[in-house]
C-alpha cells in the first residue's frame, strides 16, 4: 500500500521560479534540513506501507499518481493550499487525512476537505488511522487524549527524504510551558506540556546522522537547564555542529551552559527577543525576557565564540513610536549576527487571536494572508498598515545594507570556520535581504 505525505507551499500557483533558492526563503531552516514531522510519522508507520514525501517548496505534485492514502499537514499560512490539494486528490477517490497545528485548532474546517482529521500530536494516533483505514472503518476525527510519551517514539525515518540537505533536524524535547499569547505552538493541544526524550536516545540518533550540522527543533534549550547541560556533556566528542534556541533570561546569566554548548558543537543560538518594549513583553506573557538583559545575552554568546540570531515582531498594541529606532539601535550595538523583522500574525488558537476576535479587530480569515511578511490581518492601534510596512522595510534596508553584511561576515569569521560557514552566512544575510525586499516591494 502506498502513502503520500505532503508539506504544502502556501502559494497555490507554484512554479519553478517560486521554488528557486532565493524566493523560497520563508522557511530557510527547511533549506538546511528536511521537514521533521513526516519523518516522525514514517517511523511509526508499519513496514507494509510504501512511503513517499513531497515538500511542495521544492517539488511539484503529480495528482495522477496513485496512492492509497494521502497525509497533509496544515499550518495556518498553508491551510488553504492544503485544502486545495486535498480536494484535488479526493476528486480522484483517494483517501485524504489532514493534520497539523491549524487542523488541530480548527478541525471542523479541515474536515470539510478531508476524510479524516488528526487532532494534536500524531505519533500514537497515526497507526490507529492506518489500522482503521485498512479495514474500511476510518473515523472522521482522531484526537490524542494525552501528551505523547517521548520515551516510546522511535527516531525519525530519514530515508523518506529524497533530497540532500546540509543539516539534519533533531528533537530532544517537546512543548513550551510559557504560553506567550502570540505563540500558536505552545497554545495547541499539549503544546504547552514540556517533555524530554531520554538523553541516551537522542545521542544514539545523532550518532546515526551522516550530516555534520544539526538543527534542533526544540522550543528552547533553556526551559530545563540541567537536562540541557547533561545533553551537551553527552554530545562532546561527537564531532557535530548545531543550531538551537534559547531564552534571554538564561543566556544572559548561565556561563556554564554557554561553555558546554560551545564544547558540544553549538555554532548559533536563536533568540526570540520579540520586542524592545517592556510593556509589550509583559502584555504578551514573554516572561523570560527583560530588555535590560538583551545586550548581555548577545555579548556572552559572542564571548564563547558563537553567533546570535534574533527574532523581532512589530504591530503590538502597546508599541511606542520609537520601537523601530530602539530595535535598530540594539541590533547594531549588540552586533547581532542576523535578525528577522516580522509583522505580528495572530494565529487561530492563540490568546492574542481570541482577544482581537472579541474586539472585532480581525479583518480577514483568508489564511493565505497569515504570513509574517506579507500582510496585516487585524486592525492596528498605534500605526496604519502603511506606517508599519514602511518602518519595517526601512529596518530591512538599514540592517541588510552591504556594508552591514560585510561587517557581520568579518565578525563571524573571527569566531571560526563553522561559525561563518559561507552557506549559513549567505542564507542568514544575503538571501534574507533579497527575500525581505521582495516581500516589502
Amino acid at each position: 500500500m502506498k502513502i503520500l505525505f505532503i508539506n504544502p507551499n502556501p502559494s497555490s500557483n507554484t512554479n519553478n521560479f517560486q521554488k528557486s533558492f532565493v524566493s523560497r526563503l520563508q522557511g530557510r531552516i527547511s533549506i538546511l534540513s528536511a521537514p521533521l514531522a513526516f519523518q516522525m510519522l514514517a517511523a511509526v508507520t508499519p513496514k507494509e506501507y510504501n512511503i513517499k514525501m513531497i515538500d511542495e517548496t521544492y517539488q511539484n505534485i503529480n495528482f495522477k499518481d496513485k496512492y492509497d492514502i494521502v497525509g497533509i499537514t496544515a499550518m495556518t499560512p498553508n491551510a488553504l493550499r492544503a485544502y486545495e490539494i486535498a480536494d484535488n486528490f479526493r476528486k480522484r477517490d483517494i483517501t485524504v487525512v489532514i493534520g497539523g497545528s491549524h487542523a488541530t485548532v480548527l478541525p471542523e474546517e479541515a474536515k470539510q476537505h478531508a476524510d479524516s482529521v488528526v487532532i494534536g500530536e500524531a505519533e500514537e494516533t497515526w497507526p490507529q488511522v492506518l489500522d482503521d483505514f485498512k479495514v474500511g472503518k476510518l473515523k472522521p476525527f482522531y484526537k490524542q487524549t494525552k501528551p505523547v510519551d517521548l520515551k516510546k517514539i522511535p527516531p525519525p525515518k530519514r530515508d523518506i527524504v529524497n533530497r540532500s540537505f546540509i543539516a539534519a533536524g533533531v528533537q530532544s524535547s517537546r512543548g513550551c510551558p510559557y504560553k506567550c499569547k502570540f505563540c500558536f505552538y505552545s497554545n495547541t493541544l499539549y503544546g504547552g506540556k514540556f517533555r524530554k526524550r531520554p538523553i541516551e536516545n537522542v545521542i544514539n540518533e545523532i550518532k546515526q546522522i551522516p550530516q555534520k550540522l544539526i538543527i534542533f527543533h526544540d522550543s528552547s534549550f533553556t526551559i530545563d537547564v540541567n537536562h540541557t547541560k547533561k545533553l551537551f556533556k553527552a554530545m562532546i566528542g561527537l564531532n557535530k555542529k548545531f543550531i538551537c534556541l534559547g531564552n534571554v533570561d538564561v543566556l544572559s546569566k548561565d556561563d556554564e551552559l554557554l561553555k558546554l554548548s560551545k564544547e558540544a558543537g553549538c555554532i548559533q543560538w536563536h533568540i526570540g527577543f520579540e520586542s524592545m518594549s517592556p510593556k509589550v513583553l509583559e502584555k504578551v506573557g514573554k516572561i523570560t525576557n527583560k530588555t535590560k538583559d538583551y545586550h548581555l545575552a548577545v555579548k556572552k554568546i559572542h564571548e564563547y565564540g558563537m553567533n546570535a540570531h534574533g527574532f523581532f515582531m512589530f504591530g503590538f498594541d502597546d508599541e511606542p513610536e520609537s520601537i523601530f529606532k530602539e530595535t535598530m539601535t540594539f541590533v547594531k550595538k549588540s552586533k547581532l549576527d542576523s535578525a528577522e523583522f516580522n509583522i505580528l500574525i495572530p494565529y487561530p488558537g492563540t490568546s492574542i487571536y481570541d482577544d482581537l476576535s472579541q474586539e472585532g479587530r480581525i479583518i480577514t480569515k483568508d489564511w493565505s494572508k497569515y504570513r509574517f511578511h506579507k500582510n496585516v490581518v487585524f486592525k492596528l492601534k498605534n500605526f496604519t498598515d502603511e506606517e508599519l510596512f514602511i518602518n519595517v522595510k526601512k529596518m530591512v534596508y538599514e540592517y541588510y545594507s552591504y556594508p552591514g553584511i560585510s561587517k557581520r561576515f568579518s565578525n563571524a569569521l573571527k569566531r571560526g570556520i563553522w561559525t561563518f560557514h559561507p552557506l549559513l552566512f549567505i542564507i542568514e544575510n544575503v538571501f534574507t535581504k533579497s527575500y525581505y525586499l521582495k516581500m516589502y516591494n
